[in-house]
């Protein structure tokens, strides 16, 4: 007598077919289909598939230990477990969760053990998951599998101990990204339409739609009606847009700003309009931001996500032709602000890696970039207030009137205090008369001016700046700029046949610029001739000499900012002097200096500082530590400039001290990939103001942050395949150069896990 067949799903599988997905398959295709066991009962095992063989606990000892039995599995074969989801999830978040944030970490005390029932015993024999990165894998895993609707699944153990380079890289590649995807149109505004640095009363979400975009206007327009549960409100902005007292004036009604979208077919055999995808910073950062957006782009680029970041350029041009200018961030309080110009590198990374076959079409789309960038350089960086006449050299200098809107209410208490005792007023009731003019302040305008500028540099907030930003030519200002003038005389030369028509109509700064040129009105206009490689490559050289004159202190091998007001450099160490060696406006004795000389001022256990403990000052409780100094990380353009300059084995160092930092966080963290990190004690717990961004989630980390996510990839094309095992091994970086037992000093001792969990003392 033939045994019954037994109905299952006609896309089930069994474990035992052979058809097992690779360990490291993505989550779609390992939890994308049930795979089922051939056992004829589930007696074997106890309800929900759960092993029945459980920790025991001991009534005088509350930790569950588990006891070893002589059936325990010895198979060199790969180990995998059958495993009901929501009662090991529940289990695993009872027994380790011990501070209760659904995350498992080395901060919490549970037993770090668990016995899992494997899959070719059915559930009968066990097997122990041990220590906190295997046991918060397997709670993220469990927190995937129950979003593919998974109430059982076979797990390899290998995803469990899965290279955490390998398993970081991958996440970032195939799952982080998607996550950080947005689009602003019918389908996108309903993720991206919440702000939560909205501060005002107006919750309604609001869409600000450019001039002269009749057919965008109509388009949002048609999507409120036909999507009423979002409340959105459409508004076309005027012509001039970045205008002071008109940005002012919606800072009641702050909006999202539309952004560049294509015309394709909708299912009705018409066209309708679509938004080009981007990628956002993550967290509370939920729109397109400047500078963010060049480090991502070049993620994006090692994870072969080239239109992505094509597209990104696209909204930038997009942006510069509407806005005026490459904005802070898309949101209506940001439309007097810039941030530091990445846009040329930017596009000619990606023009190098588009399809060969298709170079007309490359062509026209770079085209489309420099252009913006020729526009964005003479109209904003070129033109005053931000241009220096004297120096020749640029400032970050916004316009802007007000409190800033974007900022946490109590942000500037200690700043309005004072004023606010002066009138008798309570803060809120000095803040409302000062903002809307009628009480004059003008040391209150001089702060905000600088404290604008500093937002607008993207270090916000540092003693760097504090008090004088929006004076200082900075050097890191002056290097993208010195780089903007090459990319563009090289584009021009190399990809245009050396001329370039301009289709826009606005006025070029004058050349060489000095106090005099610019106190006369006149300008030439845009489209008087063809742009062509001479007189960009003279800016560049123009601009490099003044560097030199200005920023560069021989004595000190550093450069510096220059204080246009003083008319003196200010003597803050900054970090950002390397990026003179990303642009290539450094001399090789400059370089060498700046390596031989002013490295180590920067360099810790975890990486490059921005600013070093020296220039910072003081800490104290009147002096809270700021975001953007001593000790958070800076890192991607070092590592560029000085594989440019040929200090390649300095460039694997920095980059092996940062993935290090990220990979023990990643590990010993439930997956963690924050917006920052205290690079001296490696740690992301980093103790400055706003905090941190990415580690807000729950089991299982979705987003990363944008361009941690990026500095991690590009940081892994920097190293050998040694290191690259080195630090999947978690290898301190004093142990793998060799300097454990010699170097006990700014590189942070010996100890980096006591260093880590100082943070916890």
């Amino acid at each position: 007598m033939s045994p019954p067949v037994l109905a299952t799903a006609p896309s089930a599988r069994f474990f035992d077919d052979g058809h097992h997905r690779p360990y490291n398959a993505e989550a779609a295709e390992y939890y994308g289909h049930e795979i089922h066991s051939r056992a004829r009962t589930y007696s074997n095992v106890s309800v929900m598939g759960f092993p029945k063989r459980q920790p025991i606990l001991d009534d005088e000892d509350p930790v569950m230990r588990a006891r070893r039995l002589s059936h325990d599995e010895k198979s060199n074969l790969p180990r995998r477990f059958l495993i009901d989801v929501e009662e090991t999830m529940r289990i695993v978040l009872e027994q380790e969760d011990t501070d209760g944030d659904f995350q498992i970490s080395i901060t919490d005390s549970g037993p770090k053990l668990i016995a899992l029932g494997t899959a070719t015993s059915n559930g009968y024999k066990s097997f122990d998951i041990r220590g906190t990165y295997m046991l918060s894998n397997l709670l993220q895993e469990l927190a995937i599998a129950r979003d593919h609707g998974r109430r059982r699944i076979v797990l390899d153990e290998s995803r469990l101990t899965e290279n955490p380079v390998d398993r970081l890289s991958r996440m970032i590649k195939h799952s982080f990204w998607n996550s950080l995807t947005r689009r602003i149109d019918g389908d996108g505004l309903e993720i991206i339409c919440a702000d939560p640095k909205n501060r005002s009363a107006n919750l309604k979400p609001l869409i600000y739609v450019p001039h002269g975009e009749p057919k965008m206007a109509e388009y949002y327009r048609k999507v409120a009606a036909e999507k009423p549960h979002l409340g959105l409100e459409v508004a076309v902005l005027p012509e001039k847009c970045d205008d002071p007292a008109f940005v002012k004036s919606l800072n009641d009604k702050p909006g999202l700003l539309a952004l560049a979208m294509r015309e394709v077919k909708d299912p009705k055999g018409g066209t309708t309009l679509k938004g080009i995808p981007f990628i956002v910073p993550g967290a509370r950062f939920n729109e397109l931001y400047n500078w963010d957006s060049y480090f991502i782009s070049l993620g994006l680029l090692v994870d072969g996500q080239v239109e992505m970041a094509q597209g990104m350029v696209e909204h930038f041009a997009f942006e510069i032709k509407h806005y005026g200018k490459i904005l802070n961030g898309s949101r209506s309080y940001y439309l007097c602000r810039s941030q530091p110009p990445f846009l040329t590198d930017m596009a000619l990374q990606i023009f190098n890696q588009l399809d060969r076959s298709k170079a007309k079409q490359n062509k026209e789309w770079l085209k489309l970039a420099i252009r913006a960038a020729i526009k964005e350089y003479h109209t904003v960086w070129m033109a005053e207030p931000r241009l220096d006449p004297e120096t020749g050299l640029s400032r970050y200098r916004p316009g802007g009137l007000g409190i800033p809107p974007e900022t946490e209410a109590t942000h500037f208490t200690h700043i309005l205090q004072p004023f606010a005792e002066k009138h008798g007023l309570s803060i809120n009731e000095f803040s409302e008369k000062y903002n809307d003019g009628l009480l004059e302040e003008p040391e209150l305008d001089e702060y905000f001016l600088h404290d604008r500028a500093v937002r607008e540099s993207g270090h916000d907030t540092t003693y760097r700046f504090e008090k004088r930003c929006a004076n200082l030519a900075t050097i890191d200002l002056n290097s993208l700029l010195y780089k903007y003038e090459v990319d563009i005389a090289t584009a021009i030369r190399d990809v245009f046949d050396d001329e370039l028509e301009m289709l826009e109509d606005f006025p070029l700064s004058p050349f060489p610029p000095s106090p005099a040129e610019f106190a006369d009105p006149k300008r030439e206009s845009s489209m008087t001739y063809l742009q062509t490689s001479e007189e960009w490559f003279q800016r560049a050289e123009f601009r490099k000499e003044r560097i030199d004159t200005y920023l560069w202190n021989e004595s000190k091998s550093l450069y510096y900012d220059y204080d246009t007001v003083t008319k003196k450099q200010s003597l803050y160490e900054s970090v950002t002097a390397f990026w003179a060696l990303w642009a290539g406006c450094a001399s090789e004795e400059q370089c060498w200096k700046l390596v031989s000389h002013s490295m180590s001022k920067f360099e810790v256990i975890g990486g490059l500082v921005p600013g070093t403990e020296e220039s910072r000052g003081k800490i104290s409780l009147d002096r809270p530590n700021r975001q953007w100094d001593f000790p958070p990380p800076h890192q991607i353009m070092t590592w560029v400039g000085l594989e440019r300059y040929g200090y390649l084995e300095d460039a694997q160092r920095l980059a092996y001290r940062f993935l290090y930092m990220m990979t023990t966080a990643f590990v010993d963290f439930n997956g963690v990939v924050p917006e920052k990190f205290d690079a001296v004690k490696l740690s992301h717990m980093v103790d400055a103001e706003y905090g941190n961004q990415g580690v807000d989630f729950k089991m299982v980390p979705r987003e990363g942050f944008g361009w941690m996510n990026a500095a991690y990839q590009i940081g892994l094309s920097f190293l050998t395949t040694h290191m690259r095992r080195a630090v999947a091994a978690c290898t301190s970086p004093e142990v793998f150069f060799g300097r454990y037992d010699t170097y006990d000093g700014a590189l942070g001792g010996t100890d980096p896990l006591g260093i880590a969990m100082e943070s916890f003392a």
